[in-house]
């Protein structure tokens, strides 16, 4: 997190256009990983005690919060101990230890035929002798064997059994209304209207709805990606809210919530590359409709990839070869696009599938990289993705905001109820393509294709 703040700290004083020394610049790149090695190493060195009690492996179960310190566990008494033991059998999972903690019962043991049946069978038997007692989880513990969690199902039955309403169309319509009004007010804005306009005429404020049904159709399609495939594998899920916002862009996005388990990889894959794949195709034709319609200007140094007013497709390569592609001889050196407020839009919703994509934590991309590589390599992926966007922002310094967000992003992404079973060929292929569009947005185009297109 160092880097991010010396630099952001460098801007608020000497002002965005002095850049920093470039000293300044790398060693923070330097000094910071190292001295958080240092300091985490330190960090492992605890009591015997506390030793013993970590080296067994911890599962990671923030996604539903099923099991809280402060919920009265009961536990496994003595005689219901061969109970569990005979939810094992030698032949699925060959049972070797049992430990108990506060929050979980812990089976670790050998895995001795596919994951995938040998969780469905211990459920099944868990559930047949202890009933709704306790929410079975199969996970990858820290040494890489599958280990059984049981855990406490106070939550999940809370859940099943309320006649909470998750679905409630009059608070989706009414933010949908009120975003829609705050991106068309914004988009009165990118499309040159005057607050001295607005106030003395205000049917002039119509020009901002082209932007607004642009945005709201690209996050709304995003959103439902991830609504009707969670439904699709039976979870619970709200319909999805929009954050209304009057100024920057008039929306912070918009969300779904979901409330009961994810049961395997697959379901947590598809969940989670549905929403930014639906959000890219709808993105495709609005932003093509978008650079039809905008105007061609000469280049001038304050030309970038996220000023509309003077956008320099030529720091995205798929910005750059959508945009060859629509204006075609039209585009060449030394020219930029003034953007239509529809276009805009389409530029925004690139923006929004990258940064949903990028393979980090609770982001779409992370969850993309936790079903295909499991957890803990996931958490790895995401440090070396952290690391990479804050060199990519020394290249392209629009993107140092994300960088610093993605900072606070945690990098642990919550487990499916079956974290074991790996997918298929088929879904690893579109979990590449999906981090391959991440990087066609992200990166420049290179000076070779710049030639090639004439750009």
């Amino acid at each position: 997190m160092a880097p991010p703040l010396i630099w952001t700290a460098w801007s608020a004083v000497y002002g965005v256009q002095v850049r920093p020394p470039r000293a300044l610049m790398i060693a923070p790149l330097v000094i910071s990983p190292i001295l958080y090695w240092v300091l985490f190493q330190i960090g492992r060195r605890p009591s015997e005690v506390t030793q013993t009690q970590s080296a067994t492996p911890q599962p990671q179960l923030a996604i539903h919060r099923v099991a809280e310190s402060s919920v009265s566990v009961r536990p496994i008494k003595p005689d219901e101990e061969a109970q569990l033991r005979n939810c094992f059998p030698w032949s699925l999972y060959y049972l070797q230890d049992i430990e108990y903690r506060p929050q979980a019962v812990i089976c670790k043991g050998q895995l001795r035929t596919d994951a995938t049946a040998a969780y469905q069978q211990v459920k099944e038997n868990v559930e047949a002798e202890f009933g709704d007692r306790f929410l079975v989880m199969l996970q990858e513990g820290f040494n890489g064997k599958p280990i059984f969690v049981l855990v406490p199902n106070t939550q999940l039955a809370k859940y099943q059994n309320s006649s909470e309403k998750l679905t409630r169309p009059g608070l989706a319509l009414g933010l949908l209304f009120a975003t829609l009004m705050t991106t068309t007010l914004v988009g009165a804005r990118i499309a040159g209207v005057e607050a001295q306009q607005l106030r003395q005429n205000s049917g002039v404020l119509l020009q901002g709805l082209p932007y607004a049904l642009a945005l709201l159709t690209i996050l709304g399609i995003h959103e439902l990606g991830h609504y009707i495939t969670a439904r699709r594998y039976k979870i619970r899920a709200t319909l999805p809210y929009f954050i209304p916002m009057p100024l920057f862009l008039g929306t912070f996005g918009a969300f779904i919530q979901m409330r009961s388990p994810v049961p395997n990889r697959k379901a947590l894959f598809d969940i989670s590359v549905a929403g930014p794949l639906a959000g890219f195709i709808a993105t495709l034709p609005i932003l093509a409709w978008g650079l039809a319609n905008s105007t061609i200007i000469p280049l001038t140094e304050q030309s970038g990839l996220f000023n509309p007013d003077s956008l320099n497709p030529r720091y995205s390569i798929l910005l750059a070869l959508i945009s060859k592609l629509v204006l075609g001889s039209q585009l060449i050196t030394k020219t930029a696009i003034d953007l239509h407020p529809v276009a805009f839009a389409g530029l925004l919703g690139l923006v929004v599938t990258a940064l949903n994509l990028v393979p980090v934590g609770q982001l779409d991309g992370g969850h993309i990289i936790h079903a295909m590589f499991g957890q803990r390599n996931a958490i790895i992926i995401g440090q070396i993705a952290r690391f990479l966007l804050l060199l990519l922002a020394l290249v392209q310094p629009g993107f140092l905001l994300w960088a610093i967000i993605l900072i606070f992003v945690p990098l642990i992404d919550e487990p499916a109820l079956n974290d074991v079973t790996e997918l298929n060929n088929q879904r690893d292929i579109l979990g590449i393509l999906s981090i391959a569009l991440l990087i066609l947005i992200v990166l420049p185009l290179p000076n070779v294709f710049v030639r090639l297109l004439g750009l």
